[in-house]
């Protein structure tokens, strides 16, 4: 295979997913949803083949240009572009990929800011799949996101799984998008800010934080965290969903 003309295997990240077991488990993740399919970063087209066998409309991607070419002749049916999954439109219900680890957090950053997209499934670094759905407490990526996205860890892929083999392994994660967010939409710059200074902020209680987050009072900060049902947590990592819309709807008040 000729050099891409934005360089090698190591520059475009390819790990190319091999495993034929966790390319059926994520068909089987995708077959539960509904509408279009936009595939990031096909590669050689494995996953690309049996995502077509669901016989939906299917887009797929890549940098890549040596290997667009040649998948486009392999599955005249499937749209087949050269493309950037940075900044491609993110303009199908579902968004699928193996995503290339050392872009992952942009192209979450993307998801989880724009598009129409209502369900995504993602293969990316172990590490980040488990952050991102929340498994040992919350990251601030996560609880920004959370009143409009679900996060759910959906496996783990040894590196193995994939040629050539990277460093750490992979990991399956399923995103969707809130039917009924916990927050409305014209409140997301004010939550993320809040949430920031959340995470950023200091105080030895959960209470502390929100009166430092919020600049509010400690008996209000101390009501606002009664009202969430988060009196038992100390930290903002370990705030649920439910929990951080509450506090937001407190403290938010006035």
């Amino acid at each position: 295979m000729p050099r891409s003309i934005h360089g090698g295997r190591h520059e475009l990240g390819q790990n190319f997913l091999t495993h034929r077991p966790t390319l059926s488990r994520i068909c089987d993740l995708v077959r539960n949803t509904s509408g279009s399919i936009l595939e990031l970063g096909c590669g050689d087209g494995a996953l690309t083949r049996a995502l077509a066998e669901l016989g939906r409309p299917l887009t797929a991607i890549d940098i890549d240009e040596h290997r667009v070419h040649r998948l486009r002749k392999t599955l005249p049916g499937v749209r087949v572009e050269i493309a950037d999954a940075t900044r491609h439109p993110l303009d199908a219900e579902v968004v699928v990929g193996n995503i290339p680890f050392h872009v992952t957090t942009p192209i979450l950053r993307r998801l989880l800011s724009r598009g129409r997209w209502n369900e995504a499934v993602l293969l990316t670094q172990w590490e980040v799949a488990r952050k991102r759905a929340g498994v040992g407490g919350g990251t601030l990526m996560t609880a920004q996101s959370a009143p409009w996205f679900d996060f759910s860890l959906e496996g783990r892929v040894p590196a193995w799984c994939f040629s050539p083999r990277p460093s750490v392994d992979g990991g399956l994660l399923a995103i969707t998008r809130r039917g009924s967010p916990l927050v409305p939409a014209s409140d997301r710059r004010g939550y993320e800010e809040f949430v920031r200074a959340m995470f950023t902020g200091r105080g030895g209680t959960l209470p502390a934080v929100v009166a430092r987050a919020a600049c509010t009072s400690m008996s209000r900060a101390r009501h606002a965290v009664a009202a969430a049902g988060a009196e038992d947590r100390r930290l903002p990592r370990e705030l649920r969903p439910e929990q951080w819309a509450a506090l937001w709807h407190q403290v938010s008040r006035g």
